[in-house]
């Protein structure tokens, strides 16, 4: 019975993520560790490389459409592969059960999901429809930041902040790259941080993997439900009201964040 619970948690998550485009990580996470007491550590851990192998599908996709500015990934990556290993070094050194590791653990995915709740609301009433073309001189202009640092930069706090708590290559990352690249339109800064968001979350969630804090029936569990979660999201996508939904997946998040700030 506890196992058809876990795949109907990856169906839900999936589902969710098919139909808004909210990081499944922002909602598995509180999920595993409120409803199925799983320490944060591990469902941290299984959460990332549940993240990794949910998105590979969508970019593959994005990637056949050409969607994807591979420069704009590039450019992001560059910091937040790199943060992600040095995050990784850090925690098999101090020990990912360490009660203090723990405690920062659980405070900043509590702070990274009320972020992720302002996102989501933000772009729930803001948000309004972009041109899917621009044309090719245009675009390379859209894909060069004010300063090459600043991908960089900004880049290392995500893959931080996703290696600590497996949340913020989503909404926070969407965020991110509308500051880095406002003139590029809202469907390719999506498609590229569902691009980036695979190798940040592969590589972090092999990570934890080395160090023991995956549970890898769990993922397996979380995987057969998702993947069917995401297929029926994508087709009711245009039947439903996206702002309604962002606006109660925020209030969501708001609450599971301020509960984990708290514990």
């Amino acid at each position: 019975m506890h196992d058809f619970a876990f795949v109907l948690a990856g169906f839900a998550v999936g589902f969710v993520v098919g139909l808004t485009g909210v990081g499944g990580g922002s909602l598995m996470t509180p999920l595993l560790i409120f409803f199925f007491g799983i320490k944060p550590h591990m469902a941290i851990g299984t959460d990332l490389l549940f993240a990794a192998f949910t998105k590979l599908g969508g970019s593959v996709k994005l990637a056949r459409q050409r969607a994807i500015d591979w420069p704009v990934v590039l450019q992001v990556a560059a910091g937040s592969v790199p943060a992600s290993l040095a995050t990784l070094y850090l925690l098999s050194r101090t020990g990912p059960a360490n009660p203090t590791v723990q405690h920062a653990m659980t405070t900043t995915l509590g702070a990274a999901l009320l972020l992720t709740a302002v996102a989501t609301f933000y772009k729930a009433v803001a948000g309004k429809s972009a041109p899917r073309d621009i044309a090719p001189e245009a675009l390379r202009h859209a894909t060069r930041p004010r300063h090459w640092a600043l991908p960089v930069a900004f880049g290392a706090v995500i893959g931080a902040l996703v290696t600590l708590t497996s949340v913020g290559a989503g909404a926070i990352g969407v965020l991110a790259l509308m500051l880095l690249y406002p003139a590029l339109p809202l469907p390719r800064i999506v498609a590229a941080d569902i691009a980036h968001a695979v190798p940040l979350t592969l590589v972090a969630g092999l990570g934890h993997a080395s160090i023991g804090t995956v549970e890898w029936p769990l993922l397996a569990k979380l995987l057969i439900g998702s993947l069917p979660g995401i297929w029926l999201g994508s087709h009711l996508v245009h039947r439903t009201s996206d702002r309604v939904i962002r606006s109660l997946l925020s209030v969501l998040l708001a609450y599971a964040g301020s509960k984990l700030i708290t514990l």
